[in-house]
């Protein structure tokens, strides 16, 4: 049974739905490891856009509130283990696996107690604030492009939201798997970046108004342009964060018999398909990757690899100090401003 030693930890809550305002740090009671957990001495945090839909009420599931916990990704080291546990041994350095809900589980704090199936371990010589940014955006990007998608050397792949943790990871996966990426931003404040990342082509899509702010494909015209681009062609996979009325317009730009994976929503309207048949379309989550001890093993490969041989390398575009930044982070976040992933240093 976990027992309760009366210490305490710091850890981001909320305790209603609203903007980054909502979030603040608090007190609260750290348990001791009971059998099969872990204690985790965090170091580092990393960003998602999940966090942001969590504590706004729009994600695919619910906060638990009052006094929710948040957060997916973190790198740190084991403190202490509870009975049963062999994977682990204090001193290992680990990271959280996002393979839970994090209303509950949340890993935004200076310490936390998981399930060893939880964590993973961080890849040999990783400091904390990389080890912070890799886990969920190329386990996503692997397992949405490569698993799911079948991604292989010589396709053209378009990524949407290029410019997100996300995104940049998908450009570094699709090189390393000798693919072909066409990278797509709303801004073209973004290109130079995104091809000095290596996209090699970067479509620029921001000509709607407004009234359209969440239409990741600009004014329709992205299909010809991944057409001229591919020869006549036509992309071989789509991998798109969007979705709505826009994941059309990506369908468009498929080859007969392309694949098109759908891994987010952050355009809430309802999905439109093309009617460029035939074609395939998945929808991906990336939990039911990392649920499974496979699935964990296979991610670990691949990032541990790329980090290795310096293929895979995250994009960090700003690391705050200290837990009480966090809602400077989800600010920034939310400005769409920054090219990359954003990562906290936590103290403790």
């Amino acid at each position: 049974m976990t027992t309760t030693t009366g210490r305490t930890t710091k850890a981001v809550l909320f305790h209603g739905l609203g903007g980054p305002e909502v979030l603040s740090v608090e007190e609260v009671a750290l348990p001791d490891p009971g059998p099969g957990e872990v204690l985790v001495r965090v170091e580092a945090i990393g960003l998602n856009r999940a966090e942001a839909l969590f504590r706004a009420g729009t994600y695919y599931y619910p906060a638990t509130l009052p006094g929710s916990r948040i957060g997916y990704e973190a790198a740190g080291v084991v403190e202490a283990v509870g009975a049963g546990v062999t994977a682990y041994a204090p001193g290992d350095p680990v990271m959280a696996a996002a393979n839970f809900e994090f209303g509950t589980h949340g890993v935004h704090a200076e310490r936390v107690v998981l399930p060893e199936e939880y964590l993973v371990a961080r890849p040999e010589g990783v400091d904390a604030v990389t080890a912070a940014a890799v886990w969920l955006t190329y386990s996503t990007a692997y397992g949405g492009m490569v698993l799911t998608g079948g991604l292989g050397a010589g396709d053209h792949v378009v990524i949407t939201g290029a410019s997100s943790g996300v995104g940049t990871a998908a450009i570094q996966t699709a090189l390393r798997v000798g693919a072909v990426p066409v990278a797509t931003t709303r801004g073209e404040d973004k290109r130079k970046r995104l091809l000095e990342l290596g996209a090699a082509h970067v479509i620029v899509t921001d000509t709607t108004d407004a009234t359209d702010a969440t239409d990741a494909t600009g004014t329709g015209q992205l299909a010809e342009e991944v057409r001229r681009l591919t020869g006549g062609a036509g992309a071989d996979l789509v991998f798109d964060a969007i979705g709505g009325p826009g994941f059309a317009r990506l369908g468009d730009a498929l080859r007969p018999g392309g694949t098109a994976v759908l891994y987010g929503w952050l355009d809430p309207r309802p999905v439109a398909l093309s009617m460029n048949w035939p074609q395939t379309v998945h929808t991906y989550a990336n939990g039911a990757l990392v649920r499974t001890a496979e699935g964990r093993r296979r991610v670990a490969g691949f990032i541990g690899a790329g980090l290795r041989d310096g293929s895979l390398a995250p994009v960090i575009a700003e690391t705050f100090d200290g837990l009480e930044r966090i809602a400077d982070a989800h600010r920034l976040m939310e400005s769409n401003a920054h090219l990359g992933k954003i990562v906290v240093r936590v103290g403790g």
